[in-house]
């Protein structure tokens, strides 16, 4: 049922690494979507830990983008599940924004997204993760035009392509290729994710929602043939000067170690000035210094 669609968009560039991976994971999200945002901190575990045995792929499911968008009753139900997502997991994002700041066009986010990715994929995750960062802990509206050249500034992007590529037909295409996978792969919930071993003909594992980590690393065990081999994570500040802002909820899960661990060591490297600190409605983040 759930068998691999081959991203054929030959607008988008793909990755090419020195060997193939044994596993590929789909990752379904919506960068509105603070479910999503708060699946980060796995996703970097994840990532560090078993990342030598698959690739992850993120399609835009597009369900967010869709919606209208215009109602206050709508506004009321979003800024609610954000404030309850937010106290659940740790990984803060402010409701106010849809009362003080709303979006105005979920749809432009996603497009330019889709227009990061032409400047390749690793460049279009880092732009993602800007854009959440800036909307669920800077509350700015991220279909805003200025806003969006920013975070394309901020992660190295060449502007004056990306502002090009967002007007252009490749973005669109683009997304509206992620939208028929989305459609096609039977998601109705974001996030999803869909993990596929190498031989394309075989059905995915489909895991919707948001579960403990445990969970995804036995789905990875029971695909692979042999068990896999954790890998360590890196010293603190390498782990900050690769991902530039992380949550303290990022940190002690990625180190398993407590929340007061982890603001702990957190506050070492503050007071050697490697870091500051972005305060947040919920928790705290730590912005990586270049000194």
């Amino acid at each position: 049922m759930w068998k691999r669609k081959e991203l054929l968009n030959p607008d988008v560039p793909h990755c090419s690494g020195p060997e193939k991976k044994p596993l590929e994971i789909y990752m379904f999200v919506d960068p509105l979507c603070p479910e999503c945002w708060a699946l980060e901190p796995i996703m970097k575990k994840l990532q560090i830990e078993y990342g030598k045995y698959f690739s992850l792929r993120h399609i835009l499911s597009g369900k967010l983008a869709t919606l209208n968008m215009g109602r206050k009753k709508r506004y009321d139900t979003i800024a609610e599940l954000w404030e309850r997502t937010a106290s659940r997991t740790g990984m803060s994002c402010d409701g106010n924004l849809w009362f003080e700041n709303p979006v105005s066009s979920p749809y432009l986010a996603s497009i330019a997204i889709k227009s990061a990715e032409l400047q390749g994929r690793k460049k279009g995750i880092l732009f993602l993760r800007k854009l959440q960062e800036v909307l669920f802990l800077e509350k700015q509206n991220v279909s805003s035009f200025d806003i969006l050249k920013s975070c394309a500034r901020s992660v190295g992007l060449d502007v004056e392509e990306f502002v090009t590529d967002i007007h252009s037909d490749s973005a669109a295409r683009a997304f509206q290729c992620d939208m028929k996978i989305t459609s096609e792969m039977d998601v109705e919930e974001i996030p999803t994710l869909v993990f596929f071993n190498s031989n394309i003909e075989e059905e995915g594992i489909k895991v919707t929602g948001y579960y403990p980590y445990e969970v995804y690393v036995q789905i990875l065990e029971e695909m692979l043939s042999e068990r896999p081999e954790r890998s360590t994570p890196p010293p603190l500040e390498s782990f900050l000067k690769h991902y530039r802002t992380v949550a303290t909820k990022e940190v002690s899960v990625v180190y398993d170690i407590t929340m007061n661990k982890a603001e702990k060591e957190l506050k070492k490297l503050l007071l050697k000035q490697k870091v500051e600190q972005i305060p947040a409605k919920y928790g705290m983040f730590w912005r990586y210094n270049d000194i």
